[in-house]
């Protein structure tokens, strides 16, 4: 498949690119900078711009096109600004959304963030609500949408090399991902038919990724 893969710079998709070239996979890593065209191109993907924060969703299909998938992996990062977790955790997702659509791309990966649905603490940070509550609503648009979905939520992110093991289901308790355990999972619910319309969060844990997802689908 030609994977989009928006917000291809980040830590997690930078992560995602090789596996997908390893499966056979062409990813397309949708950017706002030219800059990091020959780092991401050394990776095996293809590179097309995009400004996720500024253009809309028919800019958003443009560069989707030819593409089988979308994987929506942007983040506006820990920078503290209440704003720009809506126009990019939120925003971007929804214009993904609407972009898939137009495309005729049904298949879509939402990388979320774990519990989101829970209510934050009353002295939660400013920054820290607004995420939540963007990640909450951008995962129930998908939810809501015709696309043939799977949302991913990674409890707390980490450099941490990959092993490979997971705990994986609607219900696991937080906990640190290190974020090549993320991208594996992504790659492997892309393919996988049966993983529509299951939202799952995930965390570093003890089974292999494939036996893992096996599982929650009750296999």
């Amino acid at each position: 498949m030609r994977i989009a893969i928006v917000g291809g710079h980040g830590k997690i998709a930078r992560l995602l690119h090789p596996l997908l070239v390893g499966a056979g996979h062409q990813p397309v890593a949708l950017v706002r900078r030219d800059s990091y065209r020959e780092r991401l191109e050394g990776m095996g993907a293809e590179v097309r711009l995009v400004d996720l924060e500024n253009d809309d969703e028919s800019a958003l299909a443009e560069a989707f096109a030819g593409c089988h998938a979308v994987v929506f992996a942007a983040g506006a990062g820990p920078d503290g600004k209440v704003e720009r977790k809506r126009s990019v955790d939120l925003e971007g997702a929804l214009k993904s959304i609407a972009a898939a659509r137009i495309s005729e791309i049904q298949r879509f990966v939402q990388v979320s963030a774990i519990n989101v649905d829970e209510p934050v603490p009353d002295d939660a940070e400013p920054a820290w609500r607004a995420y939540v509550a963007a990640k909450r609503d951008a995962d129930a648009a998908l939810r809501a949408s015709d696309l043939d979905w799977t949302i991913v939520r990674p409890g707390l992110l980490t450099d941490a090399p990959g092993t490979g093991l997971v705990a994986l289901g609607p219900d696991v308790a937080r906990g640190e991902i290190p974020r090549a355990d993320v991208a594996a999972v992504i790659a492997a619910v892309l393919t996988e038919p049966a993983t529509v319309g299951y939202q799952w969060n995930v965390v570093g844990g003890a089974t292999p990724v494939k036996a893992a997802i096996d599982a929650a689908l009750g296999g």
